[in-house]
This record gives C-alpha cells, sequence and structure tokens, in this order.
C-alpha cells in the first residue's frame, strides 16, 4: 500500500501569498471519512448508478416467439442492438451518434450549471473510488487509525488485512467486468462454468484490471492528471455556474481557535485543514477553483461540521457561483440564473437533437433496401442488342414475420429483370423476406440500347411493403458510350 498523506505533506501558504500550489503527488491518497449531505447524496449516486450498472442485465422485455429477452442487449452475432421496445439495426448507427451528442451537450450543460457535478457524483472513475476506498476504511480504519497502520511493523495480521483489502477489490472489479459481458449475452451460469466465449473473459479481465488499478491505486491521479475534462473545465463555466467556493472574505485571515474564543477582528477559517483531509485529490479549496477539485463538496460538509462545533454560521465553502460570492460579500441581495445565453444554447441543442431523434423513432420504417451495382463486368451487350446490369439487392425486414414484397423497375423503357432462382424477363415481381432477417437478391437488369443515354441512366427499383410502405431507390444504369 501507499504511504497516505499527512498534513504534514500539504504545503501551507498563506492568504495572499504566492501562488497557488501545484498539486504535488505523495503517494495514493486516502481522505477522511465526513458526514453530510454532500456525501449522502453522494452514495444515492453510487447506489443508483452501480445497481442500475450490475442489475440491468437482469431487466426482461418480451419480444415475441424466437427473439432474446434481455431487455438491455448487444447481440453482436446477430448484429442487433435492444433496449427495451427499441431494437436497432447496424444501419441505424445514426441513433447511436444522437445518444453520444446527447449525452456531450448534457454534459456542457451540467458543467455550465453546476461545475464538476459530473465528476463529482456520477463519473465512474469517481463512483468506483468511493467504494474503494469505503472497503479500506472498513478494513484498515480512518483518519488516524490509517495512519497508524500504514507506519506500523508489517506482521501476519496486518498482511491478512491488506491482502482482504486487495481481493475485496479484485472481486469489485471482476464484478465490473463481468457486469459489462453480460450486456453482451453472456450468462452468469455460463461464466463461471467456463462456458462463455473467450473474449468474455478477456473482457472481464482488461475491464477488471482497469477498475482495480485506476479505483484502488490510482485514485486522484486518474482525475488530476489523465482526464482531458480537467483541463477544459474552465472554458465550461461562467459567473453563474455553481461550484465549490471559499469565502475568503469571511474566512481570512484565518488561524487557530479554542472553543468561545470571540472571532472578533479575524476570519472564521481556522485553518484545520479538515477541507483538505477530507477531499478526495487532496485540494486546497481555500486558493479558489483549481485544476484538481473535482466537484464532489465534501470539503463543504467537513468545513461545516467545523463551523457547527465552534457556533459559527455555516457556508464558509459552498456551492455557489462567483456572482454570488461578489454580491455577499458586500452585503448585496443574491440570486441564482439557471437560464442565460450558454445554457439557453445548451437546452436549445438537446431539444433539436432529441425531437430529431423522436421523430426518426416515429416514422421509422420497418423495411430497408441496400442496393451494390456489379463493377466486374460494368455492363455487358446481349445477342439482341440490349444491354444487362447486375444489382445485389439486400431487404431489410424489420418484422417479426415473414413477409413479401413487391418489386418493380422503373426509369428505362423497355426494362425487364431476371430474379436469379425465380422469374425472368418481368417488370415486377414478388420477393420474400424471412422474419427479422436480411434477404439478399441477385437480379439482372435488362434494357433496349434504345432506352439508354450514355454511360449513367437512372434506374428506379421500387419496393412496396406489405403494409403499403412504399422504397423507392435510385441506382445507376451503366451503358456503353
Amino acid at each position: 500500500m501507499d504511504t497516505p498523506q499527512t498534513a504534514a505533506d500539504i504545503p501551507v501558504i498563506a492568504a495572499g501569498e504566492g501562488a497557488v500550489p501545484f498539486y504535488k503527488e505523495h503517494g495514493c491518497n486516502h481522505p477522511r471519512a465526513v458526514h453530510g449531505t454532500f456525501r449522502r447524496l453522494k452514495w444515492w449516486a453510487t447506489l443508483v448508478l452501480l445497481g442500475f450498472w450490475h442489475l440491468a442485465p437482469f431487466l426482461r422485455w418480451d419480444r415475441g416467439p424466437g427473439a432474446p429477452d434481455q431487455a438491455i442487449l448487444i447481440d453482436m452475432a446477430g448484429r442487433r442492438a435492444y433496449f427495451f421496445f427499441l431494437e436497432i439495426w447496424p444501419q441505424e448507427v445514426y441513433y447511436l451518434t444522437g445518444l453520444l451528442l446527447i449525452a456531450g451537450i448534457t454534459l456542457f450543460l451540467m458543467s455550465a450549471l453546476a461545475g464538476r457535478v459530473f465528476c463529482g457524483f456520477m463519473c465512474w472513475q469517481t463512483v468506483y473510488t468511493d467504494l474503494f476506498v469505503a472497503v479500506e476504511r472498513l478494513l484498515l480504519g480512518d483518519g488516524a487509525r490509517r495512519q497508524e497502520f500504514a507506519k506500523a511493523t508489517l506482521t501476519l495480521g496486518k498482511l491478512v488485512r491488506l491482502a482482504s483489502v486487495h481481493l475485496i477489490w479484485a472481486a469489485i472489479g471482476a464484478a465490473c467486468g463481468i457486469a459489462l459481458v453480460l450486456y453482451f449475452g453472456e450468462t452468469l451460469g455460463g461464466i463461471f462454468h467456463g462456458q462463455a466465449a473467450a473474449s468474455s473473459y478477456v473482457f472481464i479481465l482488461v475491464i477488471g484490471g482497469f477498475c482495480y488499478l485506476l479505483a484502488g491505486h490510482a485514485r486522484e491521479r486518474v482525475c488530476v492528471y489523465m482526464c482531458p475534462y480537467a483541463r477544459i473545465q474552465s472554458a465550461m463555466f461562467d459567473e453563474h455556474s455553481l461550484i465549490v467556493s471559499y469565502e475568503a472574505w469571511r474566512g481570512e485571515p484565518r488561524g487557530a481557535a479554542a472553543k468561545g474564543q470571540s472571532f472578533e477582528g479575524r476570519g472564521h477559517c481556522l485553518d484545520c485543514g479538515a477541507c483538505v483531509h477530507s477531499c478526495p485529490t487532496g485540494t486546497d479549496i481555500r486558493f479558489g477553483n483549481q485544476l484538481s477539485c473535482i466537484g464532489c463538496a465534501l470539503c463543504i460538509d467537513a468545513c461545516d461540521a467545523v463551523m457547527e462545533r465552534y457556533g459559527l454560521p455555516k457556508g464558509l465553502i459552498s456551492y455557489d457561483s462567483d456572482t454570488n460570492l461578489r454580491a455577499r460579500k458586500v452585503g448585496a441581495p443574491t440570486r441564482f440564473r439557471l437560464l442565460r445565453p450558454r445554457t439557453a444554447i445548451y437546452l436549445g441543442l438537446l431539444v433539436a437533437v432529441g425531437c430529431g431523434i423522436l421523430a426518426s423513432l416515429l416514422l421509422r420504417s420497418s423495411t430497408g433496401v441496400n442496393i451494390l451495382h456489379e463493377r466486374t463486368p460494368l455492363y455487358v451487350s446481349l445477342s439482341d442488342g440490349s444491354v444487362r446490369n447486375g444489382y445485389t439487392y439486400k431487404i431489410l425486414n424489420m418484422v417479426r414475420e415473414d413477409r413479401s414484397y413487391r418489386l418493380q423497375v422503373e426509369g428505362i423503357s423497355g426494362a425487364r429483370m431476371d430474379i436469379v432462382g425465380g422469374e425472368a424477363a418481368v417488370t415486377a415481381t414478388t420477393l420474400v423476406a424471412a422474419s427479422d432477417s436480411v434477404a439478399t437478391y441477385r437480379i439482372y437488369v435488362d434494357a433496349p440500347a434504345a432506352s439508354i443515354h450514355g454511360v449513367r441512366t437512372p434506374l428506379i427499383l421500387v419496393l412496396t411493403a406489405p403494409d403499403g410502405h412504399v422504397v423507392r431507390s435510385e441506382t445507376l444504369f451503366a451503358g456503353p458510350e
């Protein structure tokens, strides 16, 4: 185990002197436990997120006979993705693009409203690190007990406790990896009986290993050094964004104080370091907003507890905006501007993307068509003077029942179709597509030379579904110059 940070490891700079100290690595940080509103919110977020991650693969959704009943499933073999009542085909990857856009814009909106609230409460790194730190506290102690354990001589008892921590961490990491492969159709029975695919065990090892490494050992180093969001966070905020803030006008000049001592003529900050020792990244928020602050607000709970013990007003450290801090300093009224140009733009983009996806789903057809023109050769001149082109015609039947479609050729006068294995020299024919599958047909189109205009003549294949939906697909008909 790494040597835990102590108060001596944290550089102390008097208010207003020097620069903000850059986070210096002193092994793995071991924040002290705190209790309060934000700590409870973090535990609830952990419970909801981890509960969904690990339990969602067991949710069921009836899609009819022969269809998978797992509510959320990525079926790589069947080339489908299922999300409750939605069935996404590979050709509909644009839905994934839309979801990624919504996720990105939502992150920008959350940052504009409440700073790095995502990092502090919902990021997987933060959530799993919280869980790993809780295990460590339970078995190795917290605060002074944790320091004593780190300095104690290595004995059998200490070795057993350390091994227990790492075994539990490894089990949590393995559970994270197993949860991932369950979304791809594996089952717990198959995994534990050695019947899962080899790739599934590789993914469990990789994902579980990274969970163990990043949440157990890297911890705050991921947030401070590896996460790109820390580098761009300042561009996400403005003067009305709610961020973890220290009221320097009220806290300075800081200094130690005894209970019952008057705070007349001095600041309310006791310089006790509780805010720093409770921070997962070791940030001293008294120097202002910093790259290493993830917005978890645990320093607020720690400071409020100290203020309460000394009979001082809470809120020396608070979730507030720069505008409100300045207003409170001069006794002016404070207000929260949730709707402003930045947030209005983000909301508008969210509505636009969301409406686009919704409209696409409502107008979504149960039939898709894909045409591939034969390239070798582009065309063949027949003995009667007509020209032949070959096509691979695919029908996507997204309905769980066999369907018969009507196909006809348009755009070229006198054109006829020859269906390999079916009718020959027809202008219209019937094609069958099996339930929830792609039907592939080889089609040859013959056209009189007089109806062809140069090397490229537009050709239209019209497919009519049983429900009356019509798919018109334009392709080229190649001919001689």
